[in-house]
């Protein structure tokens, strides 16, 4: 699969939203269903910190609403999905652009509406690795988010 005309349009529109645009990351790739989302974020002037790496907001903020969006998009409309945590451990500094691909399989969406069929919430755990060009982790941040099928369940 590939990204749709859709997709495509909401990933331009996405890099110019002024809170995503701060990031300096940069969305590359929607898949047409939103099943995988990928994310580059470069060091330039706008992520660079005082020791001339990658800033960690910048780091966390690149990849912050991503899971929360899949979710939204691969569920219909009578769940409810909202972040609840999120952590970030640092591995290596980085000085050089990174990248990040977000995966949400069928299986996934499946388990969560399975999970729901049985309760009125569920809080599922994601975790995207920040990665240099040769694979090398420099960062992974953990997202646990939140699923309810009754609005007055937010997180």
């Amino acid at each position: 699969m590939s990204e749709s005309w859709r997709t495509r349009l909401e990933r331009v529109v996405f890099n110019l939203y002024p809170a995503y645009l701060g990031t300096g990351g940069r969305v590359t790739h929607i898949e047409a269903d939103w099943s995988e989302v990928r994310v580059r974020l470069p060091l330039s002037w706008r992520t660079r910190n005082v020791v001339g790496t990658i800033f960690g907001g910048s780091l966390y903020s690149a990849v912050d609403p991503f899971y929360m969006m899949m979710l939204m998009r691969r569920l219909d409309d009578s769940y409810v999905v909202w972040d609840k945590a999120a952590s970030i451990r640092f591995h290596k500094p980085a000085e050089e652009t990174l990248y990040a691909t977000f995966e949400l399989p069928d299986a996934e969406v499946s388990a969560v509406e399975d999970e729901l069929a049985d309760r009125d919430s569920v809080d599922r755990e994601y975790e995207v690795e920040l990665v240099d060009d040769e694979g090398v982790v420099h960062a992974v941040v953990e997202k646990t988010v939140h699923v309810s099928t009754d609005e007055t369940k937010r997180a």
